[in-house]
């Protein structure tokens, strides 16, 4: 089914040509589960649903993304189960798992490259990772976090830990990174609350003096925690700029549970769904849609979940979606925004937290 998906640009079909393009692959992927995830059959089953009778993408069904950390749901036999993906700690450290098989991993990569080299273009560069390398050390179960970091190396050539073990920032190495590749484009990658817990705090405090002027930075999760802290979008981006010269900074939506929905952020501040997933903002009192405009929670749409029945999710998040096919960034598609999460949702892993 993925012959005609990566060969198109993420951000080139309108409403109508989209539309038409996720129900085809939508429907196939809703019977695909059908047939080979009992749980999810279970599901469609209760409701009552007559597959054949869906014409329009808003009433693909969708199952809540908390299921996932109740259920291992798979439509894969065990043997072909290449990778789990977990989602990183929460409040209460109940995780979320994910199956792939090696092609979901795959297309999984395909869609990172194709989507992110939209924003940054697609000549690799010099890395940063803002993290620690004992977060990709144990392979044998992916969390969030160590996912992200492994997907977005991809972009990188020479490649360096901000971070040591202990969360510490690596500054010498650092200053000699940036030595090395003076002149040069530099690609910065971490998880938000990382970044301002442990590198920017500590640039801060330490009043050390870095030039990442030339450098791009790509960073997603976290917000919640920040929000408690009072740290605004605007606020992360300037305190940024401030003390290292930050001025390309991209921020990203997306979760564990729904492979290939990767939201990035355009430089007028907006997050774009390509043609490989989609966004709904539902009521929740009646689940009906919502307007442009007006505030819901978030239904997710993905066409790579292959390998388990997570190509139609509903979120813990809130959002609005801002327009569709005319932001001035010129990407088609619709564009949104993400207001926090939904009452009394606990508060989600990835880069919110670090303990030690």
């Amino acid at each position: 089914m993925f012959d005609d998906i990566f060969n198109i640009e993420p951000f080139c079909l309108d409403r109508e040509q989209k539309m038409a393009f996720l129900l085809k692959h939508q429907l196939h992927l809703t019977t695909f589960h059908y047939q080979h995830c009992k749980e999810y059959r279970k599901i469609i089953n209760i409701l009552r649903l007559d597959l054949n009778r869906i014409k329009s993408i808003e009433h693909i069904p969708f199952i809540p993304v908390r299921l996932f950390k109740e259920y291992v749901l798979s439509s894969i036999d065990k043997e072909k189960q290449y990778k789990i993906l977990t989602s990183s700690g929460t409040s209460s450290q109940v995780v979320s798992k994910i199956v792939l098989d090696r092609q979901s991993s795959l297309n999984q990569q395909k869609l990172l490259s194709k989507i992110v080299s939209n924003f940054i273009g697609d000549t690799r560069m010099p890395m940063i990772i803002i993290d620690s390398k004992k977060v990709i050390t144990n392979r044998a179960l992916f969390s969030a976090r160590g996912a992200g970091i492994l997907g977005f190396s991809i972009f990188g050539t020479d490649k360096i830990y901000a971070l040591d073990d202990d969360m510490n920032i690596n500054i010498n190495e650092i200053k000699n990174f940036l030595d090395k590749h003076r002149n040069e484009k530099i690609l910065l990658f971490g998880f938000t609350f990382i970044i301002w817990q442990y590198f920017y705090q500590n640039l801060l405090k330490h009043n050390y003096d870095i030039d990442l002027s030339n450098a791009n930075l790509i960073h997603g999760g976290g917000w919640k925690k920040l929000i408690t802290q009072a740290v605004s979008k605007k606020e992360f981006n300037n305190c940024l700029r401030n003390v290292c010269g930050l001025r390309h900074i991209y921020d990203y939506y997306g979760m564990v549970e729904q492979i290939g929905s990767i939201f990035m952020e355009c430089e007028y501040g907006n997050l774009h769904t390509s043609i490989f997933s989609d966004i709904i903002v539902r009521k929740a009192k009646d689940w009906s849609l919502c307007d442009f405009g007006e505030k819901g929670i978030i239904q997710l749409l993905s066409l790579l979940p292959t390998s388990y029945p997570g190509h139609s999710i509903l979120s813990e998040d809130c959002g609005v979606i801002l327009g569709e096919d005319d932001c001035l960034c010129k990407r088609k598609g619709k564009y949104f925004s993400i207001l926090g999460r939904i009452q009394n949702a606990e508060i989600r892993g990835c880069g919110d937290t670090y303990e030690n």
